[in-house]
């Protein structure tokens, strides 16, 4: 079976090669690499170029294209558009994937009898001194699990062309958080979906200040609450059951956003959203005694421990939130 590799690239001429050898590092053949250059500013547009006449096989066709409209989204898309593959996998620029990945979700698909539109699949993080953390990862409770924790992030799933083309691809107008809404997309187009456990096979590498997504938040404040605001508006759209309890999980996000914002010192911008969730969320539970009693002070609590840096908060906002 036919892979393609989608990646889009912008100013990443001296680490993007760590990606490039990860791919043609897979056992798995015939694959299809196709590399998106999105407005670039150093040279590269040249070291993709260069690094595709180097490599290009029988059965490892490399295409590189260009996209003038800058953002991650747009640049998926027109590699999408390029893809021949009866599967696709979307990755970074500056990440890694274990030579056996692909030939993994081929083995996955062949089990399923090719009768899969998504495989889901296990990650960690790469931080900048090395030290690593692995992605939580479920196979219930799919969407309360993707809202929390993104698990249909961009590097995290393989999807049938034919399945992917049919939500509409990646929205070109957001600048942050485009895979999670993207991912809520594929949810809710109702994937036949199956979960690649075992070992970690996809690196994810945080370069620090040169991470797409950067290291703080307060200073693309807007950007994520739009975001939320659109994957909310997404739920309300769909047939799925028990609506309430999603919008619930998007008001939490929306509080760990502005503990995000307390975190890195900018109280301002935490406390009106704060107050819009905690106030939607009191709403929602027609301030019962159970939120009283329960709900609100462990919701308090959390707010606390992400302010504070410690982990494992959205696993318990899971529990309660129901």
């Amino acid at each position: 079976m036919k892979f393609s590799i989608i990646i889009p690239v912008y100013n990443r001429a001296h680490i993007v090669h760590r990606t490039l050898d990860s791919v043609v590092a897979q056992t798995h053949r015939p694959l299809e690499l196709v590399l998106v250059d999105n407005c670039s500013t150093d040279d590269t547009l040249a070291v993709l170029q260069r690094f595709a006449s180097e490599h290009e096989a029988p059965d490892l066709h490399i295409a590189v294209v260009q996209e003038s409209h800058h953002t991650a989204g747009a640049a998926r898309n027109r590699g999408f558009e390029k893809a021949t593959g009866e599967w696709v996998i979307f990755f970074d620029s500056d990440d890694e994937m274990a030579p056996h990945l692909v030939e993994r979700y081929n083995k996955v698909i062949g089990r399923h009898n090719g009768e899969l539109d998504v495989v889901s699949a296990r990650s960690r993080v790469v931080m900048p001194d090395g030290t690593t953390l692995t992605h939580p990862y479920f196979k219930h409770d799919i969407f309360a699990v993707h809202i929390l924790h993104s698990q249909l992030s961009t590097q995290r799933y393989a999807v049938r062309r034919e399945f992917f083309a049919s939500t509409d691809g990646w929205n070109i107008n957001l600048p942050g958080w485009n895979d999670w809404e993207s991912g809520m997309r594929l949810l809710l187009a109702r994937p036949r979906i199956a979960f690649m456990g075992g070992r970690i096979d996809i690196n994810i590498i945080h370069s620090g200040t040169e991470s797409i997504t950067g290291t703080e938040f307060h200073s693309r404040h807007g950007q994520w609450e739009h975001v939320i605001d659109v994957i909310e508006n997404e739920v309300r759209c769909s047939s799925l059951k028990n609506k309430r309890r999603y919008y619930r999980l998007l008001d939490y996000r929306r509080m760990v956003l502005a503990a995000q914002y307390e975190r890195e010192g900018h109280p301002e911008l935490a406390r009106p959203l704060c107050r819009l969730a905690y106030a939607n969320l009191q709403q929602s539970y027609d301030n019962s005694l159970a939120w009283r009693v329960a709900v609100s002070p462990i919701l308090k609590w959390l707010f606390r421990r992400i302010v504070d840096g410690r982990r494992g908060s959205a696993r318990i906002a899971r529990l309660i939130l129901r």
